[in-house]
């Protein structure tokens, strides 16, 4: 059990036998009274956001989760088939389950894999990942007031925006969290 003291942004809750990670917490600390943080959560599961007041003594349940490696094969329309490392069973997991973070797949990529109750829930990428540029449109001349952007498109298939001087054929080098353009490769 999690005292409230404890609960911070990335850990996993069980709720109702169901994993929530939390993204966002807000501690109060009201003059006499007691403290309060509330906290919102997202379901590993099926995405829906849960928001939770903890008051005080109020405890909250870990999730008994557990980390292993695995290596993306390939994807469809509507799942992603990842190989376990170690085992090497294939699984699947569905598209909106991974969500923002499947543009950014690439086949042979090795990530982290999170298993509730022996199924496999949710997908961590490396926070910085390289990416070739397989189109960029040419910068305009003159339009070079404040941070100048263009909009590029990966090898995956993803859109990110990156700074005028980016061309097609380049590596770059791609936050995979906030799916911002961080350097060249």
């Amino acid at each position: 059990m999690l005292s409230m003291s404890e609960i911070k942004i990335g850990k996993v809750l069980n709720v109702n036998n169901e994993p929530f990670v939390v993204i966002k917490t807000d501690h109060h600390k009201m003059g006499r009274g007691g403290a309060v943080l509330k906290v919102k959560m997202r379901n590993l599961i099926n995405a829906n956001i849960l928001e939770r007041t903890f008051q005080g003594s109020d405890k909250a349940d870990e999730a008994q989760t557990q980390t292993k490696k695995a290596n993306f094969m390939y994807k469809d329309a509507a799942v992603a088939n990842f190989m376990d490392n170690s085992s090497f069973e294939q699984f699947s997991l569905p598209i909106e389950e991974i969500g923002d973070k499947a543009q950014y797949l690439k086949e042979g990529l090795d990530v982290d894999v999170l298993y509730f109750n022996d199924q496999p829930v949710a997908v961590s990428l490396p926070i910085k990942m390289e990416f070739k540029v397989v189109s960029a449109p040419p910068a305009i001349k003159g339009n070079s007031v404040g941070s100048v952007t263009k909009v590029a498109e990966l090898e995956t298939g993803a859109k990110i925006n990156v700074p005028v001087f980016i061309e097609e054929g380049e590596t770059i080098r791609i936050n995979t969290d906030t799916g911002e353009y961080v350097e060249r490769a």
